[in-house]
């Protein structure tokens, strides 16, 4: 069972806008729809929609979009960073099966590139599989930190990383897909003791790969799938690559 957890609940300052964040369009249509889309295509049988900031209106938008379709919603009440939003949902999450960790202000994520990270993960055998791009520059971005023959050694955030560490261009996306039973139970032992005072999902990857469980990350060569709206600005951009693709 492929089951999808979409975090929908910040408010988006720097969208200078009472709407949330997430629901703000993109070719007319709600930036959260395009990662719930994504995450069908790739054969998500569940969804589950992480709301805080207005979440009443992020609940009502996305019933709308989809009616008569069983999508489950759970309450971020603090903003304490990306770990914790994943936490509101261990219900939904629970033992069985794998989980797919998106984004609702990343709307151009494609759903062909969501299917091959699933078939990815199931083909190595992973523990847990995330979406990686390389950039050239990669400033703000968790830097992906690998060993001379490729393999994974751990994820740093960008205000936590060194010098030497920042160096790397390979950067983490966001998105992850998990084996449900080890993200449940890494999701316990995550700490806050970092620069943001934030729980950090990818604090998640060196929790699992020092528990033995195998941890790797597939390369997008699109970068644009990766970006996040986090202004005006930046939406203009996604519309613009959007209007591109339908153009191609």
């Amino acid at each position: 069972m492929l089951k999808v957890v979409i975090l929908a609940a910040g408010k988006g300052t720097r969208m200078k806008s009472a709407l949330p964040k997430v629901l703000h369009q993109v070719m007319g249509k709600a930036m959260v729809q395009y990662s719930i889309d994504a995450a069908k295509q790739a054969g998500a049988d569940e969804v589950c929609v992480i709301v805080g900031y207005e979440g009443g209106q992020v609940k009502e938008a996305v019933e709308k979009a989809y009616p008569g379709e069983t999508i489950t919603f759970a309450e971020q009440k603090e903003q304490l960073g990306t770990g914790h939003a994943v936490m509101c949902a261990k219900d939904f999450i629970g033992r069985e099966g794998q989980v797919l960790i998106l984004c609702g202000d990343t709307p151009l994520i494609k759903g062909e590139t969501l299917k091959n990270l699933v078939a990815r993960h199931v083909e190595k055998h992973n523990t847990v599989t995330m979406l990686s791009t390389i950039l050239a520059d990669p400033t703000g971005y968790g830097r992906i930190i690998r060993d001379e023959n490729g393999n994974f050694i751990k994820n740093v955030e960008h205000k936590d990383a060194t010098e030497q560490e920042r160096a790397f261009k390979e950067v983490n996306s966001g998105m992850y897909l998990f084996e449900a039973d080890a993200l449940y139970d890494s999701l316990g032992k995550l700490k806050n003791d970092n620069a943001q005072n934030e729980y950090y999902l990818p604090d998640t990857l060196s929790i699992i790969k020092a528990e033995g469980g195998r941890v790797d990350a597939v390369v997008t060569e699109d970068e644009t799938e990766i970006m996040g709206v986090n202004s005006k600005e930046q939406l203009s951009e996604a519309e613009a690559v959007m209007q591109q693709r339908q153009r191609a």
